[in-house]
């Protein structure tokens, strides 16, 4: 089955203390959405790419690929007011059965080994939601009050989140509902059942400084 992934990338750096959009930032020397797309097109090269931007940064966007010399093909569309609206303006360019990917452009240390787990297993069972389990207690703050909760019955959701296109679109081109957290809400809308597969622990995004440091240390290890 073909495959496409659809990258967000609308993150606005405020967190890291930049006023360069996070997914701009330099992460090894180059920007971070690049070695995202870069990951996606090595694990599968016949892979439609398709990168969300705010309309304002595309212009700034083609400038960055001419300077850094990035060729790698993909397609811009521009984003939405919401994620929502952003992934479903991406959904827009698929026309064709696929398994097609969601994924946060600052989640640049995903592997290709994990990328590949997680398409094979949406190809086989219509979705797949990666996770990491929680390491930490956890407590339930309600109304003042807190309560310790088993951890176990907890995990972690990463992206990419995989489904069959025929499955999930319905829920892109129907109205935004509050309850749309990530893209695996919006399947469970339309009554899927979600299928969870392991992600990888160190598939983090790139929120804060520190999130920042942990990549340039991890990056540089594996080189």
């Amino acid at each position: 089955m073909q495959k496409a992934i659809i990258i967000v990338a609308g993150g606005s750096g405020s967190r890291l203390g930049s006023d360069i959009p996070k997914q701009f930032l330099k992460l090894k020397g180059k920007p971070i959405l690049f070695h995202t797309i870069e990951k996606f097109y090595h694990a599968y090269h016949d892979m439609k790419i398709i990168v969300v931007l705010p309309k304002r940064e595309v212009i700034y966007w083609e400038e960055l690929k001419r300077k850094y010399h990035f060729a790698i093909p993909h397609q811009i569309i521009g984003g939405g007011k919401s994620r929502f609206e952003s992934v479903k303006n991406g959904m827009s360019l698929i026309a064709e059965e696929c398994v097609v990917g969601i994924h946060d452009a600052v989640r640049p240390l995903i592997t290709e080994k994990n990328i590949k787990q997680i398409f094979s297993a949406a190809e086989k069972n219509g979705n797949a939601i990666p996770f990491s389990p929680c390491k930490d207690s956890l407590r339930k703050v309600e109304n003042g009050k807190n309560k310790s909760v088993p951890r176990e019955q907890y995990v972690l959701i990463q992206t990419p989140q995989c489904f069959w296109w025929s499955k999930i679109k319905k829920g892109y081109f129907a109205d935004e509902e509050p309850t749309f957290t990530d893209d695996a809400s919006v399947f469970e809308f339309l009554g899927g059942k979600i299928n969870l597969v392991k992600g990888d622990e160190h598939n983090i995004k790139i929120t804060y400084p520190s999130d920042l440091l942990f990549a340039e240390a991890l990056l540089s290890i594996k080189d």
